[in-house]
């Protein structure tokens, strides 16, 4: 398996999982291709994201994406992990572990303060990972 920067040529790859990921909102293949995609990776691009694909015999099996926020309360950017999915069939198998920790060597290189995520359902992963839990995640639709 090869950790790496998601390319554009992952699009497929990308919605297949987030497709399979999402449980609160129903993502549209046009708004993903013409919008969302191409806003995440040029986020990653410019240093703003980091979006990281896992790779299998040249099929993408998992990414994470992170946004990378300045902050004044914390002196300095933290990185948050906002969507975090691996295939079903190889889930608990590492992939998803090895996505983080990805992500973690990356928020060191960019000395980041720290990682956050913000979940319920997958809390006991990320302690299992060296997170700990500090607060609750609340959420304000604009619509």
């Amino acid at each position: 398996m090869k950790i790496r920067s998601a390319v554009p040529a992952d699009a497929d790859d990308i919605y297949r999982l987030l497709s399979g990921f999402v449980t609160s909102y129903r993502p549209q293949r046009d708004v993903f291709e013409r919008v969302t995609f191409p806003r995440v990776l040029d986020a990653a691009v410019n240093g703003d994201a980091e979006f990281l694909v896992a790779e299998q015999d040249a099929r993408v099996v998992g990414y994470v994406l992170a946004l990378r926020m300045p902050t004044l309360f914390a002196g300095g950017a933290v990185l948050e992990v906002l969507e975090l999915t691996v295939d079903a069939p190889l889930r608990g198998r590492g992939t998803g572990a090895a996505l983080i920790r990805a992500v973690q060597a990356r928020a060191r290189e960019a000395h980041d303060v720290e990682v956050t995520v913000p979940t319920r359902r997958a809390a006991r992963f990320y302690r299992g990972l060296g997170f700990l839990e500090t607060a609750s995640y609340l959420k304000w639709a604009t619509s």
